[in-house]
């Protein structure tokens, strides 16, 4: 892995949020990054075929306390989300203020 510090910012967005790009990672094949949110993580994999973006959505995932959503902008712009289940109210205001759709929720019943 390599990691290249950064130290840039930029806006996106209605209203528009400034946006902190503090860092690049280069990973190599089989090679794991973890993200912290509080006691929770999230898992990231670079594999030869491109990368794991999350961990099982029914099993690890759900163990962690995230929730996996296809949420849709106003442009037609299609992202994946993962939120903790303890934010969903942040993450619904978060949606309504950006006037974005959430157009499924992944759950282990698919």
């Amino acid at each position: 892995m390599k990691i290249i510090k950064k130290n840039r910012k930029f806006k996106v967005g209605k209203p528009k949020v400034t946006i902190n790009h503090v860092a690049d990672v280069i990973l190599k094949n089989d090679e794991l990054v973890n993200f912290k949110f509080g006691k929770s993580i999230y898992d990231f994999v670079k594999k030869n075929w491109g990368f794991y973006l999350t961990g099982s959505i029914n099993r690890r995932l759900k163990k962690e306390g995230f929730k996996i959503i296809i949420v849709k902008n106003k442009t037609s712009q299609i992202y994946l989300m993962a939120v903790h289940k303890h934010k969903m109210d942040k993450f619904i205001k978060y949606c309504k203020d950006h006037k974005q759709k959430i157009i499924k929720r992944l759950t282990n019943k698919i």
